[in-house]
């Protein structure tokens, strides 16, 4: 059809059916003005697009930062890049050895400028009585940021009905339980002080469900929620609570041990995140309050995901890899036992 044919086609129907036009019209015309606001809002926060100033939560002020999970891996790096901003850090964690070996670090690379403690906190355990602990330590800080970093996966994947009972309570206890009981021990602080950052590791199988990771899944789905919730009511004291919706990252958790344009170290993950605070950058426009995606391909990978909206498409895929995942874990479990 040539242009001009288009033009009297388009014409003929606007003057028999004005209003039905003008509504067609309409909603093509906001459509493909919300997609490029997307596409123009996800490109500069992610590559152009500073995040808010650490400053704002009190680094190189004498504020703390409190990290779980702190022993090694991403939240290791977060207790090392805040120090490295001005922060004194609070390591929380089960591990004492390596929960000493991050602080003396801490100490070593910031030449004593800053200080490291730790306490210990074995969250699979949920005992009240080392969290009242926890939430007396706490209660003397001057705490401006909580990452929110401990959990638990699954040993390999499975499906749920062949999930070990101690396994699943373990995931919840340690993903939800603590997650919840920790940021109630610092936010009554933050509020008092009108400042305050809590960012929440999140995941990618908390955004789209993931066959034999259910449970996982799961608690990162509610992560996602609790954050969108606890943002809103907390908006009006200066307080900002954020889920890093992460793809896979080379650590212990993930099992991955190479580092790829689409797997970032922990090093580099925590560096993107950290300079990104407030910005949603691969979640813009997705109908997930308090959501970001910082880490640039991870980014990409979220954009698209909710450009095509096709979740079931997804969830299939993600069970294929997993299945192929499993197999291979099993393998190895059984090269081991014959080695032995």
């Amino acid at each position: 059809m040539s242009a001009t044919c288009l033009r009297t086609w388009l014409s003929q129907r606007a003057t028999a059916c004005p209003w039905t036009f003008c509504l067609v019209f309409s909603v093509g015309a906001f459509t493909v003005a919300r997609f490029l606001l997307k596409t123009s809002l996800v490109l500069a926060q992610t590559f152009v697009l500073p995040g808010k100033n650490l400053k704002k939560f009190g680094a190189t002020k004498g504020a703390w930062a409190v990290v779980t999970g702190a022993s090694d891996g991403i939240g290791k790096e977060f207790a090392l890049q805040l120090a490295a901003a001005g922060f004194n850090i609070l390591l929380v964690a089960r591990n004492e050895a390596a929960l000493t070996s991050v602080a003396a670090e801490i100490a070593s690379k910031t030449a004593g400028k800053v200080e490291a403690r730790i306490q210990l906190v074995d969250f699979a355990k949920n005992d009240p009585s080392a969290l009242s602990v926890l939430k007396s330590v706490v209660s003397g800080l001057d705490v401006g940021i909580l990452v929110n970093n401990v959990g638990k996966s699954h040993t390999i994947p499975s499906y749920f009905v062949e999930t070990a009972e101690q396994e699943i309570e373990d995931i919840v206890t340690i993903n939800v339980n603590g997650t919840l009981r920790v940021t109630h021990a610092v936010l009554p602080g933050m509020i008092q002080r009108k400042r305050g950052l809590i960012l929440n590791v999140g995941s990618f199988a908390g955004q789209v469900a993931s066959p034999m990771l259910s449970t996982y899944s799961g608690t990162k789905a509610f992560l996602t929620t609790f954050t969108s919730a606890l943002a809103e009511e907390v908006r009006s004291h200066n307080i900002m609570v954020q889920n890093l919706n992460a793809y896979f990252i080379a650590t212990k958790m993930s099992k991955i041990e190479k580092s790829s344009m689409l797997v970032p170290t922990p090093a580099t993950y925590v560096c993107s995140a950290l300079s990104k605070v407030g910005l949603p950058c691969g979640a813009a426009l997705s109908d997930r309050p308090g959501t970001t995606t910082p880490f640039w391909s991870h980014a990409m990978v979220d954009y698209v995901i909710h450009l095509v909206g096709w979740k079931s498409l997804f969830i299939s895929h993600s069970h294929k890899i997993l299945k192929d995942s499993r197999r291979r874990a099993l393998r190895k479990l059984e090269r081991g036992a014959k080695q032995q």
